[in-house]
């Protein structure tokens, strides 16, 4: 049986990427900020209920603690959770404004890595799925092709890109643990409120690089379609 854990799993990519992992045989935490909402989610899916707020240290380390005490590993992290932040012109954004956005997107990324690390190095095929974004390409970005180049949110943008340089480092350091980054894709979620994915299209690559094993790759950055430029 494989433990999954995923980050703001109680709704939108989140959940629905536990749903399908579930479907695909996957014992699944859901990590949530919110009690209420997070029990109702996890009841719904017929996945298990942790409380965690990727911000709180001590919120983290009881979810870590829990999941040890009850299963023992962890065999798939999915950093999920994230915040869309502060959608300013660039003149008007401030270093408080982004400093909020990187507290959930990238601090909340690396606290709950680094809290599962030890149960992850208990698995036989330990995964990590690190949710990025097409918004943190620079290839994307800079493409006048591409939707993306026509948006400017400095704030959540750079805190992706953020990520997606995490995962890299991380996968170097980490040769024992399969660690790749994803790109949702325009999916319209409570999140975005747009796009022109369904959810379920919008999770094709994070169930994919949550079900690779230990003979997966790692250190990559990836969407629905496949290799995503850096």
């Amino acid at each position: 049986m494989t433990i999954t854990l995923i980050t703001g799993g109680n709704k939108g990519l989140g959940f629905e990427s536990a749903r399908r992992l579930i479907e695909l045989g996957h014992t699944v935490y859901i990590g949530a900020r919110d009690a209420e909402r997070g029990s109702k989610a996890a009841e719904e899916l017929g996945a298990r209920f942790v409380r965690l707020d990727v911000t709180d240290t001590d919120s983290i380390d009881a979810a870590a603690a829990e999941i040890l005490r009850t299963e023992g590993r962890l065999d798939v992290l999915v950093n999920n959770a994230g915040i869309t932040g502060a959608y300013k012109k660039p003149e008007d954004i401030t270093a408080a404004d982004i400093r909020q956005t990187y507290e959930t997107n990238v601090f909340g990324l690396v606290s709950v890595t680094h809290a599962f690390l030890p149960l992850l190095r208990r698995s036989e095929a330990p995964v990590i799925v690190n949710v990025s974004s097409g918004l943190g390409s620079f290839g994307t970005v800079t493409n006048p092709d591409r939707l993306e180049s026509q948006i400017n949110a400095l704030s959540y943008t750079s805190s992706k890109s953020a990520v997606t340089m995490l995962t890299i480092q991380y996968a170097k350091g980490l040769p024992d643990i399969r660690v790749n980054a994803v790109d949702p894709g325009a999916t319209k979620t409570d999140l975005t409120g747009q796009g022109h994915q369904t959810v379920t299209e919008g999770t094709d690559a994070i169930v994919k690089m949550a079900t690779i094993g230990k003979d997966g790759p790692t250190g990559t950055f990836t969407d629905r379609s496949g290799v995503m430029p850096w």
